[in-house]
């Protein structure tokens, strides 16, 4: 049930990541950067669930490790996009 609950947070989380990018400046630095948004940001969800298709314990928690650093990228580039006064807070 919990993967099941999470498989959808991280499908809307993708959601909620292409949202902002059509709002972006056209400016070259901000366009690079939603873009390494949307990737990374839009990978968590196709990530987990690759792991929900694992064959094994190691398996799942290296491809959920894989999720989660998509997510700590995809939180660098929000974070770099928002300090760079490209987009606000």
């Amino acid at each position: 049930m919990w993967m099941e609950g999470l498989r959808d947070r991280t499908k809307q989380f993708a959601l909620r990541v292409f949202r902002p990018h059509s709002s972006f400046p056209k400016s070259t630095a901000a366009q690079i950067m939603g873009k390494q948004v949307l990737r990374s940001g839009t990978s968590v969800a196709a990530n987990f669930r690759e792991a929900s298709r694992a064959r094994s314990d190691a398996e799942f928690i290296a491809k959920l490790g894989i999720a989660e650093q998509e997510l700590d990228e995809t939180t660098l580039w929000f974070e770099l996009l928002v300090e760079s006064d490209i987009v606000s807070d």
